[in-house]
């Protein structure tokens, strides 16, 4: 028997001899501290650069280096940054940002299209529905877990949008379907669109009624009444999360509390990235890093 093999044997024996004390003592016991920290983590939401990546001003490389050097640990990467959206580019460009990344150590947190399942034209739906399907294979060849959907741009009332809302059931039911054969979770995003309450959003989610279906929740797109509590109602279905600067409370724009948020993400048990996103004018990066140190501060103080 080699040194290795001496060395492997001899730690798979001290495992066996220390495993019975952890399994019988507590963990103070056993002189191990328990783990404190936040199970959040810090992403960033491509569309805060959406200007400069949309000029040419910066590139998804130039991205992935910012969130790098901001300790940002994942990017939520839009489709329509990738040249030639909303066909999907080749494999070599799709491998060359997911190994930039992976290079990098910023994970990729989910990616989101612009779609419109309110598009009363069921062929054009149809085109609507083989653009998520078409990104779904997309999200999983980049290692995106989740990709985030729009529910529609049209908002009509009574028997209008409930013969609406049947279509888009239909749309959004054969997308899940298809994304869980590739391992994607497909996210509705709250948008201030057909999608403006909490309770509408909670319809969706009990109709779809699939563990590869969630929601993005937006803090900054629930407009009607108080945003704290719209969001409270829905945290426990987020998959994925848009952390803005502002909020809404009662149609008014005031700037978010982003203590009462994290807190209100940690309470639903939430666990995983949230990408936060800024928007409006301003520099970028500035606006960015900001908001970035307040949800720093935030998850600290939670």
């Amino acid at each position: 028997m080699d040194n290795k093999e001496t060395d492997v044997r001899r730690n798979f024996l001290k495992k066996l001899l220390v495993a019975p004390v952890l399994m019988t003592t507590s963990l103070s016991e056993a002189g191990i501290e328990k783990d404190t920290t936040s199970p959040l983590k810090l992403g960033l939401n491509a569309f805060s650069f959406n200007d400069l990546l949309l000029a040419g001003q910066m590139s998804l490389d130039q991205l992935l280096t910012f969130c790098y050097d901001e300790g940002i640990g994942a990017v939520d990467i839009t489709a329509y940054y990738f040249q030639g959206y909303p066909a999907v580019p080749s494999d070599e460009i799709l491998f060359q940002f997911k190994r930039k990344a992976f290079q990098l150590g910023v994970d990729i947190s989910g990616t989101g299209i612009r779609n419109d399942f309110t598009e009363p034209d069921m062929t054009k739906r149809k085109e609507h529905i083989d653009l998520v399907k078409n990104w779904i294979v997309a999200a999983s060849k980049i290692g995106a877990p989740v990709i985030r959907i729009f529910a529609g741009n049209k908002n009509p009332k009574g028997t209008e949008r409930e013969q609406m809302r049947k279509w888009m059931l239909a749309s959004i039911q054969e997308c899940v379907e298809f994304g869980e054969k590739y391992g994607v979770v497909v996210a509705l995003q709250n948008h201030n669109d057909f999608i403006q309450t909490a309770d509408q959003a909670l319809e969706f989610i009990k109709d779809i009624n699939s563990n590869w279906f969630g929601l993005v929740l937006d803090t900054g797109s629930y407009r009607v009444g108080d945003p704290y509590q719209e969001i409270a109602k829905t945290a426990m279905h987020a998959v994925n999360w848009q952390i803005k600067e502002n909020v809404f409370v009662n149609g008014q724009e005031l700037e978010a509390d982003i203590s009462r948020i994290i807190k209100i993400i940690i309470e639903s048990g939430y666990k995983g990235y949230i990408p936060i996103e800024t928007l409006g004018k301003g520099d970028p990066k500035l606006k960015v890093t900001t908001l970035l140190n307040k949800v720093k501060l935030a998850i600290a103080d939670s």
